[in-house]
This record gives C-alpha cells, structure tokens and sequence, in this order.
C-alpha cells in the first residue's frame, strides 16, 4: 500500500508547487535574483528575495529620478531609523548582514538642509524553512466518532507557512488545510471514514523560503480506535493518615466492542506493599468505583463481563510516592472552534522510569463536583505530544485540563493549564466589596457566575476615579494566573470621595461593570492626633511608675514650674471676715440656745401651767407677741409692722389656749424670722458680705429686711441657731403645758 501511495505524493508536490507560483512563491531551489520596489519619486532594490535566512547578506540600492536629484542634497538609506549610508549623487547602495528574524525595513530618503522626504523602501522578512511535520498520528474514540490527526512542525519558521493534509484511500485523494495558528503542533479533524478502507496521509508544508513533506502514515480504522478493553481512570485522595478514597472511572464499550450486553464489570485491588497480596474483588453495573481503603500502593483492574465471558483487563496503579514522576511540560490549550480544543505538550524531563503514554484529562471549572463528579478524559501513546478534544466540550466554557505522563501504568504529577473551545467578553461583572482602612481601602470580589464568564477569566481591571472629576480613571489590572480575589490599593488622599468599579475579561475582550462603591477615607490628621494622644499617655504612664523617672520629672518640674506655684496656699479660716463671721455666728448661737432645752439628760421637763391672759406689747418680746398673734398669716404680720412703726395703741390679743394644738406650729416660723432679723441689724456692721449682703446670703438667713415680705422662706431643715421646741419659757404664762398638747411640725412651716 505504500507504493501505491507513492504517485500521489509526488502528484501533490506537483500541486504545492504549482500554487506557490501562481501565489508568487516559488520553493528555495528557485529563488528569485532580487527584490524591487518601483516608486514615483525613485527605485529601492534588493540582490535577494522579500524573504531570507538568518546570516544572510544583502546589497540594498536607492536611484533617484533625474527631477528628484538636486546637487545641495544627498541620498540615504535609513534601517528603521537609522541611517546606513548616503552619497550626494543620484544614487547610494549599501551592504547589510542579517542577524535576527522577524521583518527589516529599509527606506530611501533625500536630506536637505530644510528637512527629509522619503523616496521608496523595501521589506525584508527573515525566516525559515519549513521542516518535515513529524510524529504524524490519527486516532478516533469509539466507532461512531470522527479521526484526529496531529504532527509537530518543528523549528519556528517565522514567516507565514501553510499546511496541508492529502488523503488517500487508493482511489480518491483529498486536500484538508490546517486551520489552527499553533506555531508548535499542527491538527485537523478529518470526515468520517469507513471500517473497510486504508488510507494514506502525508501532511506538506509550505512558504516564501521552501517546502517539506512528512514520512506517508498508513492505516485503518482498526489500528486507531481505545476496542474490547475498557479506558480506566482514577482519582485519589487521603482521608485522614491511615486511610485513602480512590475513585475509579471507566468508559463503556460500544457495541461492537462489547459484542453484546455487558451484565457487570469486576474491580480488583491488589495491595502492592505486602508480601504475599490477595485480591480484593468487587463488582458492580455502573461504570464507576469508590471505595476508602489502607493507604498503600494498589494495582487496579477493571475487566467488563457479558454472558459470553470477559473482556482483558484493563489496569491501573495508585503510587503514593509520585514526586519522582515529573509531569509533562509547556502544556498549552488553543482553542480550535466548533466545541474542541488543541492541547499539546511536551515530554517530562528525565526520569528513571520509561514513559507509556498520556492521558488528558479535562473539567468544567464551574462544576458540582457532588452533581458531576466524573471528569472527562483521553489516553494517548507515548508518541503523541498533542490531541483535541472535542467530548463534553462546549463552547464559551473554561476548562480545568491537566495532562499526566503513564509510567508503566502509573500516572505521575500533572500539569493544568485552562483551556476554551471559543470565548465572547464576560456578560456581567463581579460582586465587589471594599473595606477602608487607615491608610488605603481593601479591595475583593467574588467570582462571576459560569454562566456569565462566557470563557476563560484572564484578568481583572479595577478602576478608581474622584468623584465629579473629568480625568480619566486610575487603572489597576490584576492577572487571573495567581487566582487572586483581592487588592489593597493605597494613595488615597484622605477625605477625598473616590467612586470604585471593576471589570473582568476573557480572550475575547472586556465585560460590563459589575457594582459600583464610593468610599472616602477618614482624615489621616484626626488618625495622628488621637494615636499621638494615646503614644502620650502611654509613654508617661511607663515613665511615672518607675521611681528614679518620677524623682527626676519632679526635679524638672520645679526648675520649669514659676516659684509662686510651689508656694503654700493661705487657709481660708484665718482670714479677717471668717473670724468675724465666727463671732457673728456664736452669738446667733447663744441667743438660740436660750430657747433650746438642755441636752445633758433625756428626762421631760415638769409640766407647766399655762392661763390665758392678755399683756401689754409694750417690750419687744411682747412686740414679737403682736407677730405672733396673727396665726402666720401675712397681712397680720403687716399690719403689726405698720402700727408699731405708726406708735399706734397697741392692742391686747388673747394668747391660745394649750388646748389649741396648732399654736407652736403657727407662731414659731414668724419668731424665728424677727429674732434673726434683730441679730442681723445688730450686726450688719461687723459681718462679712455674704451675711450683710442679700446678692450672696444663703437663701435661709433673714438679712437687714424691715418686712416680712423681704424675708426668705425658711427650709424645713434643722438650723443650729433655731430652737426646735416651742418657746415658753420666755412669757410669763399660768397653768400647765404640757408636751402632748404642743406640736411643731415641719410641715407647717412657711415654705
């Protein structure tokens, strides 16, 4: 079959070559003698072709038209911007090197001493030949699916290259262009193809510089599609020290793999850590096992049973120690369209263990892990360093992909990258919060739900404006690589309103604002002011309660402190008008002991007899009788005043009787007020002028009024110059009274 497929291959070197020449381009035997540029004002030519190699050298020339030239000026040939050689003829040439890749822009100018003008350039692109596409593989999961066929293209070349598959089946023969823009691997999906043909693939590549063609890869659909053994993968995690739970997952067989109803699949665990291991077998009709078991090594398989026996044992080892099976490296996940995805990698570094293959294993990052708990997943051979996986695969979805190396069954570390099948701009923006503090304000948000992602999250842009300002907003990106939800976010002036708002973005572009906060920062003065009042008082406090501190403080604080503040201060007792206020108020005092009864024993005086009679007002204690007689009314009071002061009769009132209970009660207040105001007159002369003055008396001294309405009201407290019973001994009554008939109460007094 390879022979046959020999005309078609050079049938399609035929084609690739006849393409490039209608395209322009031709392959490396049959480069060009030079590039040209013809312009208005002058020509720019090249010794070789639009497109070199490295290391390359190249004469580049400028002429000038015969109008354009003036003998003033000179001609240059500028690389980028630098000038490389000129000449004031019409002409100027010069020699270049190549050294790197990418593309060289040479131009041609004329320089007058009033400035530039261009005249032509040309564009040099240096590059490489394609190499031969290597690794060609195809591979098809189950029967009903499509082939995928991968290849590595080798060295970078640069410069655009076009890849091509032709596929052959003996008769037909059919071209399919890559359409995937990795620079490292190269893929295409193909048509459905049939059980009962071999096909014939060769993959060529193409550009400005040559051409290359891979090795033909022949085979059936047989030889490429995971048939009769079960796809097995597991999931591990430690419960605690001493335990472990593994999760099995298995895919199940089409119908022609199975060849009939399968009624179970058997699990068995055999420990690897014991010398002499016994099986552990279980069974189970679903396609997935869990179970915790000892934490040691295992060695899994998994065979499918139908009524006919069973299929061969698929096998897999749990290894605890896995750090020294590197994962594969450079994973990377281009996104391919139509719900697959590229995923390419390369081999691990060096191991002691020999490499058995990859497996691929790819999950929605917004999943339940309790609702969706198996992952989806692809094992590929040791010589495939790429594969697109298009199974569970939705579009504007991310996924978590992890790739592991197979070391003799076992899988060894993994390396994750995300990956999307296709993106759009997020739909809505996250949840943010802020929390303000002293000297910035905190920054977190949460996570946009999986439905409004539309992709992969690749970073986060947080934006902070003033407030009413019209400058543009101060930008603060944060990548989604570290997995970072939060931003303290400082120089911020205080007082100053700020209004926050946050995007975030996918692939294809920036999403909507999310909430939006305006904060403000507390001033940082009234901050200073009460940490430096407390710094204060704490320093002092440490300070006083050590004692050679105290001792010296005191030292200066009598050298700082004036001398009058350290002199002793007068007592108030010696002072002129408290002595006289002293003698004022011992005579108060021996007056009104006159009246009090003796306070050396506690035996009731003999009763007395009391008669009613009538006396004369003519002394002043029959005048304090008159006072006394209008029962405390006011206008009594008065009208006694004014008929003393007016020398009028004085008239004869009849005293009450003992039996009137009311007597001590009404006559006491209003002698007590004339007795006080007698002292007071007597002497208003030697008093101080608290006493003497009514702006600074107490409210309860009578001072120098000459009526009763000039006299405050007395409070009903225990005064020490007021007699507290009733005043008998001073009128020269007859009969008996005794106690029960006289009662003073407080209450009665005039208030």
């Amino acid at each position: 079959m390879l022979f046959a497929a020999v005309p078609a291959v050079i049938w399609l070197l035929a084609h690739l070559a006849a393409e490039a020449s209608s395209k322009g381009n031709v392959p490396a035997g049959r480069l060009p003698h030079g590039a040209a540029e013809l312009c208005d004002k002058g020509n720019m030519t090249a010794n070789t072709s639009s497109h070199v190699q490295p290391g390359s050298s190249i004469t580049l020339s400028c002429q000038l038209k015969p109008q354009q030239h003036s003998k003033q000026c000179r001609i240059a040939i500028f690389f980028n911007s630098s000038e490389r050689n000129s000449s004031y003829s019409s002409s100027v040439s010069t020699r270049f090197l190549v050294h790197t890749y990418g593309k060289h822009m040479f131009t041609c100018k004329i320089l007058c001493e009033y400035g530039k003008k261009l005249i032509c350039g040309i564009d040099i692109e240096s590059g490489n030949p394609p190499d031969e596409p290597r690794n060609v593989s195809c591979i098809q999961q189950g029967t009903d699916g499509h082939p995928i066929c991968t290849w590595d293209k080798g060295r970078l070349t640069y410069i655009n290259t076009t890849y091509v598959i032709q596929l052959s089946n003996g008769t037909d023969v059919l071209y399919i262009s890559e359409e995937s823009l990795d620079t490292r691997f190269g893929s295409l999906a193909l048509s459905k193809l049939n059980f009962d043909s071999t096909y014939t693939i060769v993959v060529a590549a193409s550009n400005e510089l040559g051409s290359a063609f891979s090795q033909p890869l022949v085979f059936t659909l047989i030889d490429i599609v995971p048939t009769g053994v079960l796809d097995v993968w597991y999931r591990q995690q430690d419960v605690g020290s001493q335990q472990q739970n593994i999760s099995l997952f298995w895919k199940a067989l089409s119908k022609s793999e199975a060849r009939g109803r399968i009624l179970q699949y058997t699990v068995t665990f055999k420990a690897l850590d014991q010398q002499s291991p016994v099986a552990e077998a279980h069974l189970t009709t679903q396609t997935s096992y869990a179970r915790v078991m000892p934490r040691v090594n295992y060695k899994i398989t998994v065979t499918a049973e139908n009524s006919r026996g069973r299929s061969p044992p698929a096998s897999v080892v749990t290894d605890l120690g896995i750090w020294d099976l590197p994962p594969p490296q450079e994973v990377s996940a281009i996104a391919t369209g139509n719900s697959s995805i590229l995923i390419s990698w390369k081999p691990p570094i060096s191991s002691t263990a020999s490499i058995s293959g990859y497996v691929v294993e790819w999950a929605d990052t917004q999943r339940n892990v309790r609702l969706e708990p198996r992952p989806a997943w692809v094992k590929l051979p040791a010589s495939n360093l790429s594969t697109v996986i298009a199974e569970h695969v939705k579009d504007e979805v991310c996924y978590q992909i992890s790739v592991f190396a197979l070391y003799q069954d076992r899988a060894g570390q993994a390396a994750s990258v995300k990956g999307y099948s296709s993106a759009k701009a997020p739909s809505a923006g996250p949840q943010m919060y802020t929390t303000p503090h002293a000297n910035g304000i905190l920054v977190s948000w949460e996570a946009i739900p999986a439905q409004q992602q539309r992709g992969c999250i690749t970073g986060y842009h947080i934006y902070l404006q003033k407030r009413d300002s019209q400058a543009d907003p101060r930008v603060h990106a944060v990548s989604s690589v570290t997995a970072q939800r939060s931003l303290y976010i400082t120089d911020l002036q205080p007082g100053e309103h700020y209004v926050l708002w946050m995007t975030a973005s996918t692939a294809a572009g920036e999403g909507p604002w999310g909430n939006s906060e305006l904060i403000c920062l507390e001033n940082a003065g009234e901050w200073m002011a009460v940490v430096l009042t407390c710094s204060i008082f704490i320093f002092s406090a440490c300070i006083c309660s050590m004692p050679p501190a105290r001792k010296a403080l005191h030292s200066l604080l009598t050298i700082l402190i004036p001398q009058w503040q350290s002199k002793a201060i007068p007592d108030p007792a010696n002072a002129m008008w408290a002595k006289e206020y002293t003698s004022v108020k011992a005579e108060l005092r021996w007056r009104s002991s006159l009246f009090l009864p003796s306070t050396s024993t506690f035996e009731e005086p003999e009763p007395t007899q009391v008669e009613e009679a009538f006396v004369k007002p003519s002394t002043p204690v029959l005048q304090g009788k008159a006072l006394l007689s209008s029962s405390g009314s006011q206008g009594h009071g008065e009208r006694a005043l004014e008929s003393s002061r007016g020398h009028e009769e004085p008239r004869y009132e009849a005293l009450p009787s003992t039996a009137d209970g009311q007597v001590c009660e009404q006559q006491l207040p209003d002698l007590y007020r004339r007795m006080v105001v007698e002292a007071a007159m007597e002497h208003t002369q030697n008093v101080p002028e608290y006493i003497a003055n009514p702006s600074t008396a107490p409210p309860y001294l009578p001072l120098g009024a000459g009526t009763a309405e000039d006299l405050p009201e007395l409070e009903c407290q225990p005064l020490s110059m007021f007699p507290t019973t009733c005043l008998l001994p001073m009128f020269p009554y007859e009969g008996n009274l005794t106690l029960d008939t006289v009662k003073i109460n407080c209450s009665s007094f005039t208030t």
